[in-house]
């Protein structure tokens, strides 16, 4: 194995909320599965030497999914939480002989990320201690409302951010991070979450506002579009 840095797409999960009979990855994009845009994206930076895709036990699709042919892809099987998907993932990689120096984490359902952005994020954050996440600048007004949709509050914008993926650290530092977050009880929606937990601080790196993940149905749409300019562009 390469000590460059290698990709783990957490794929195991359900997108109940974009009301199909099956998971997100796995719906039509420009004429393939979403999953299928993400891995090339991915595979195509020469910096990422392989890519591990966590996906649920019983997924019997992607075993039919076009795979690239220019990197290792490797499937482990998922856990019931994104977290669980990811140390997976991460075990694979640090149970083989040559451990990555990197590890990025990227959403199954982010097929428009750019190449410009990974490049972005390799620039930044090959040399920092702890390393980093995509992410995009807050520019809307934020209110912060009660229960019942009363607003409570605006909230200043500066400084905040909507965090994405792909999210860069160390395989066995975040490996670490997410099994004591686990055993803690505390919850972790995303990487950068679990290595703020044990006391670390991750950098924030600009990306691209189309790097959009696929939630809703109108997001395919949107998606679609994004694909086609970036491919013209």
């Amino acid at each position: 194995m390469s000590n460059k840095a290698w990709a783990i797409v957490p794929a195991a999960g359900a997108g109940r909320r974009m009301q199909s009979s099956i998971p997100k990855q796995y719906l039509s994009l420009a004429g393939s599965p979403v999953i299928s845009h993400t891995l090339s994206r991915l595979s195509r930076h020469p910096a990422i030497a392989g890519i591990v895709v966590a996906v649920a036990e019983d997924d019997q699709t992607f075993d039919r999914v076009q795979l690239p042919e220019n990197k290792s892809v490797v499937r482990v099987t998922g856990g019931q939480n994104r977290s669980d998907s990811v140390l997976n993932a991460l075990d694979w990689l640090c149970e083989q002989p040559e451990i990555p120096d990197w590890v990025l984490v990227h959403d199954a359902a982010r097929p428009c990320i750019r190449q410009s952005d990974l490049d972005q994020m390799f620039s930044v954050l090959r040399a920092h201690p702890v390393g980093g996440l995509l992410g995009m600048p807050i520019t809307d007004t934020v209110k912060r409302t009660d229960a019942n949709g009363q607003v409570i509050e605006t909230i200043c914008r500066e400084q905040l951010w909507r965090a994405a993926t792909p999210q860069m650290f160390r395989p066995q530092v975040l490996r670490q991070a997410i099994s004591d977050a686990s055993k803690q009880g505390l919850a972790i929606t995303d990487e950068a979450s679990a290595i703020e937990a044990s006391g670390q601080q991750p950098q924030m790196v600009a990306g691209h506002n189309d790097n959009i993940k696929i939630t809703v149905p109108a997001d395919l749409a949107l998606a679609e579009q994004f694909l086609q300019r970036q491919e013209t562009a």
